[in-house]
């Protein structure tokens, strides 16, 4: 296997990153004892380190502006699809990434919109839940996998202490540029976090699809919901406004959810499907353009 395929494809499918949240970082407390949280020593996440020190090295400020203009930017070749099209798109990647996983992705999904569901809340809280992930469909465009998944985490100022494996920042050039490695780098204090630059992934992308139809407890959720620096550790207050501490809350209610639902009973796409086409066809429009 060449360099380049291995500091593509780190991890030996997309959901490793989120099992390691899981069960190494972010426990459920009854689960484990906290004295046992981030134990990241264990060979068997070998390849989960290695995804951390990719992600760590490249995600840098000016890779995220190269992104932005390659994949946000108006000379971007799109692909229009609706929703429900891109749910079975995204399932059909993950099993051919990883033929032996026994939980598509599909199902994640639906775990995560029918937890909420059966909660009670929202319907457009149910959507969200349903559509977080769908930005993992940049793995189709050949994106490496730590530009898709992974902790996010802002860029152009002072990466803390708190994300994931720290350490492998060193080797990122902007921890050595001036521009960038102070507290507030290129930032001015309590600017919101709107006005800040993320590490490069899924959420962003899919936050950018559907800005202009959701309400703004659904968009943090989904742009911010790998953003565990902040809602899980309370980093970066600094940069926050009185609408990012608004909406933390909302962020912090979506994350058990996404990290830690567990169905008994796997829920039936083609028995759900009809009523998550009429969710959808309530706030998206018929088709989006990927």
């Amino acid at each position: 296997m060449s360099d380049t395929k291995n500091e593509s494809t780190p991890l030996e499918n997309l959901d490793q990153w989120e099992e390691f949240l899981e069960t190494a970082t972010y426990p459920e407390p009854e689960h484990k004892k906290k004295d046992d949280y981030r134990n990241y020593d264990d060979p068997a996440r070998d390849c989960v380190k290695e995804f951390y020190r990719l992600n760590h090295k490249y995600q840098t400020f000016d890779f995220v502006m190269k992104k932005h203009e390659e994949i946000l930017g108006p000379n971007k070749v799109r692909k229009k699809m609706t929703v429900i099209q891109a749910i079975e798109l995204l399932d059909t990647l993950v099993d051919d990434s990883d033929p032996d996983i026994e939980l598509p992705q599909i199902q994640h999904l639906l775990q995560t919109s029918e937890s909420i569901r059966t909660r009670g809340y929202e319907d457009w809280f149910v959507l969200t839940g349903l559509i977080h992930d769908l930005g993992k469909l940049l793995c189709l465009e050949g994106e490496p996998q730590w530009a898709v998944v992974g902790d996010t985490f802002p860029v152009g100022c002072q990466y803390s202490d708190k994300i994931v494996y720290p350490e492998f920042f060193e080797a990122n050039p902007d921890a050595d540029d001036s521009r960038y490695n102070t507290r507030l780098g290129v930032y001015k204090e309590g600017c919101g976090l709107r006005n800040v630059d993320m590490s490069w992934g899924h959420d962003e992308f899919m936050y950018r699809l559907v800005k202009d139809y959701l309400p703004d407890p659904a968009l943090y959720m989904i742009r911010y919901h790998s953003f565990y620096a902040w809602h899980r550790e309370g980093q970066y207050e600094y940069l926050l406004d009185d609408h990012d501490r608004a909406m933390l809350p909302w962020v912090k209610c979506f994350n058990p959810f996404d990290l830690y639902t567990k169905c008994p009973v796997a829920p039936v796409w083609s028995e759900l499907k009809p009523y998550y086409e009429d969710l959808i066809a309530k706030y998206l429009p018929k088709t989006l353009m990927w």
